[in-house]
């Protein structure tokens, strides 16, 4: 289906000769200008980075692109849902957004060959297990900042190194944009929203429940006083290795550096990746 083809009440922009006039109306009409980056498959979780931007802001971009540059060998992208359509019905109503959903081929010129590198909290967790992923995110977050030129961009703190990086990033090139970070969506039964939900069969969404009740046994754990940082990871590894789950990694984790702690003495941050059957399901919950 072509961009010129679907039926949406919201505007729906493929090239960046279009977005730009249309974004300075609105900033010259003195709108604070709001971006909410994903790649589509919308779901509430997205909806309510959707709505806090509609909370402060007079104008919020969507932007819906599938990011070749931050997958690796061997994951999804070739499958990832694109359901431009049902993302366009999700937001329908809006008339203060409008979707930027780009051609791929407008993001990545022939003859691209800038990226951005990231270290520090880039490295451990998705980094070990990603190379190259959070290299792709911040590049394509970069180009959509320069794009859209946003006075707020909102982030879920489900991809919880990810809006970590995104903040450094900022601060370290100053870019002058405000970075939020929103609550975790969950289902009512505690599983985090995510687009990749989708492939999960009956029985894998059952045993994915392991992953937000070990982040809530974290939790339990060290209101109850435990602050040995091994023991704590060991039982959460525990519960999700008695529902058949496949871990990347347990961690927890300095809520800024990302680096592991020993002993708990105040915030941190509980982090979970982990394989329920094909799917790499990730979730984390903030502690103290």
């Amino acid at each position: 289906m072509s961009k010129a083809s679907l039926d949406s009440s919201v505007p729906v922009i493929a090239d960046a000769a279009t977005l730009r006039p249309t974004i300075d109306v609105a900033r010259r009409a003195g709108k604070v200008i709001g971006l909410v980056p994903t790649m589509g498959a919308l779901h509430a979780g997205h909806i309510s980075l959707v709505e806090a931007s509609r909370r402060e802001c007079g104008l919020t971009v969507v932007s819906i692109f599938v990011n070749p540059t931050q997958f690796g060998p061997g994951e999804d992208f070739n499958r990832y849902p694109r359901t431009l359509q049902a993302d366009l019905e999700m937001l329908s109503g809006r008339d203060d957004c409008l979707v930027f959903a780009p051609w791929a081929e407008h993001m990545y010129a022939h003859g691209h060959v800038t990226r951005v590198e990231l270290d520090g909290p880039a490295l451990p967790w998705e980094g070990r297990f990603r190379p190259g992923h959070f290299s792709g995110v911040a590049t394509i977050v970069l180009k959509l900042f320069n794009l859209v030129g946003p006075d707020r961009a909102y982030f879920g703190q489900k991809d919880y190194q990810q809006s970590v990086l995104v903040r450094r990033m900022a601060a370290d090139l100053d870019v002058p944009i405000r970075i939020e970070v929103c609550p975790t969506v969950r289902e009512p039964d505690g599983l985090a929203l995510s687009s990749r939900n989708r492939y999960l069969s009956a029985d894998e969404r059952e045993r994915a429940l392991s992953i937000s009740r070990s982040l809530r046994l974290a939790a339990t754990l060290v209101r109850d006083g435990v602050r040995e940082a091994s023991a704590i990871v060991a039982q959460m590894r525990a519960m999700l290795t008695q529902a058949g789950l496949r871990i990347d990694y347990v961690a927890v984790a300095d809520r800024d550096t990302l680096a592991p702690v020993t002993t708990i003495n105040g915030p941190v941050v509980a982090l979970i990746a982990a394989h329920v059957g094909g799917t790499r399901l990730i979730d984390n919950e903030l502690i103290g």
